[in-house]
């Protein structure tokens, strides 16, 4: 059942009431909660603490659980959140519960803890722990190595078989995933890799270098975390293994961490796509100061931006004093280049983001959308050149088929090419946002349109 679904609202509701009350049977709600996924427990979690009232009954649901359920529980909860259980709890708790949690979730949220308690913590852990949980969250963030987990299968070269397999059952209950193996020399370097099914189905006395597949994809430790996701989608792996400047094997990405990844990429990419700076938050949670400080920057930038489109219809007073049927039309005009352009940016910075399209395609991509937008602009010009005919005559017409059809294939190609001028200049294409590209083209689309206006208005007169 998922959060949405009455029945898990109903188990919130009457847990916060128990827990308000002082009438807790614990025995009962440990046997409902048995019933509900970890995920599911997760999010009801979430509500609960998000009411400061309820963050009680909150940490005493995860004390209900078994520690290791307790863990993967808190492994679903938002890193905000999971800071407000832990300053609750002493150190033991948060100790038993770092302990089970996967090395990439402990990480992170011993990377939300205060110096203080980090010491603290770290003081009580076994040295091997210790010294994986510093490795782990000294990676920097938003690279291969912040997302990855050392809990993998790994297996040494010159293994037979049966004593791989005797290796994978030892290591398996710790391991993120047991479905692909890693295969390492003496020095821990990566040198080859093979499925669990591989092993299951080879003969007992084989050697697992002669059966591996040597061929290894993988990723450097401080590779951007978008592209890990690439590498991961594009091959339909179920984990990248992560390796050093020596090649040694550091950790795994798994599949779940790579859709996490895509899906922080793309909230990230459709916020600076709309002029707004990376929230730390959710939109709905984001103090008010943060919300505001990431939007004002570029909306005061663009208010001047569109002050050359107030100086280019001041340029052009007479033409629309005498034809005031001209200005029927320029929201029309200026708003379908705007919107042919931001489709174009918009195409172009997602196809970069997924690899799709590299500066190399440039010229490719040009040729396309001339053709396209061409096509794009006569469709608008047929469109709206009856309505040119009723409001100002054929001459109108005229002049508003021709600004729509130049204004629409001029913000086009703009729309198209600024992803790539900043990407040549080492600029996240993203910034070539919808609010910055139609404000390029209202005030060129201005200048067109009455231009043209003046040329054919001025000679028809004549």
């Amino acid at each position: 059942m998922s959060l949405e679904d009455e029945t898990l609202m109903v188990l919130k509701d009457e847990l916060v009431q128990a827990y308000s009350n002082g009438d807790v049977d614990n025995a009962a709600f440990a046997e409902r909660l048995k019933e509900i996924r970890s995920a599911d427990i997760g999010e009801m979690l979430d509500v609960m603490i998000e009411d400061d009232d309820a963050l009680p009954a909150a940490i005493a649901v995860l004390g209900n659980l078994s520690s290791e359920r307790a863990a993967n529980v808190l492994g679903y909860l938002a890193g905000y959140n999971q800071l407000a259980i832990v300053a609750e709890q002493q150190d033991s708790q948060v100790l038993t519960l770092l302990e089970e949690m996967s090395a990439d979730e402990r990480a992170d949220l011993f990377n939300l803890l205060g110096e203080d308690r980090r010491e603290a913590l770290l003081r009580r852990m076994a040295h091997r722990e210790r010294e994986d949980l510093k490795r782990l969250s000294s990676y920097e963030e938003g690279t291969a190595g912040a997302i990855m987990t050392s809990d993998y299968v790994a297996i040494a070269s010159g293994m037979t078989v049966s004593q791989a397999l005797m290796r994978v059952r030892q290591t398996a209950p710790d391991a993120e995933t047991v479905y692909q193996l890693y295969i390492l020399s003496r020095d821990g370097q990566l040198i080859g890799t093979m499925s669990l099914r591989q092993l299951m189905v080879a003969r007992p006395g084989a050697i697992v270098d002669d059966i591996m597949i040597k061929e290894v994809i993988s990723t450097w430790v401080g590779e951007e975390q978008e592209t890990v996701a690439r590498v991961v989608a594009r091959y339909d792996l179920l984990a990248l293994p992560v390796i050093d400047a020596e090649q040694r094997m550091v950790g795994i990405v798994t599949h779940d961490d790579a859709m996490d990844v895509a899906e922080s990429e793309a909230t990230e990419d459709f916020h600076k796509g709309m002029s707004i700076g990376a929230l730390e938050d959710g939109v709905s949670r984001v103090p008010l100061w943060s919300l505001y400080r990431k939007r004002v920057f570029w909306l005061v930038l663009l208010v001047f931006a569109n002050l050359f489109s107030g100086a280019g219809i001041a340029y052009f007073e007479d033409i629309i004093a005498a034809q005031v049927a001209l200005v029927f039309f320029l929201p029309l005009l200026i708003g379908s280049g705007g919107n042919a352009g931001a489709q174009a940016a918009t195409l172009m910075v997602r196809g970069m983001a997924t690899g799709d399209v590299g500066v190399k395609d440039w010229g490719k991509m040009l040729g396309r959308e001339l053709l396209v937008a061409g096509a794009l602009g006569l469709t608008m010009a047929l469109a709206v050149a009856p309505i040119g005919v009723m409001r100002g005559g054929e001459a109108v017409a005229i002049v508003v088929a021709l600004s729509m059809v130049t204004i629409v294939l001029f913000g086009s190609l703009m729309g198209m090419c600024l992803p790539f001028v900043l990407e040549r200049f080492k600029v996240d294409p993203a910034t070539a946002s919808a609010p910055l590209v139609t404000t390029l083209i209202d005030a060129s689309g201005v200048l067109i349109y009455f231009s043209i206006a003046s040329a054919i208005l001025t000679s028809v007169a004549v």
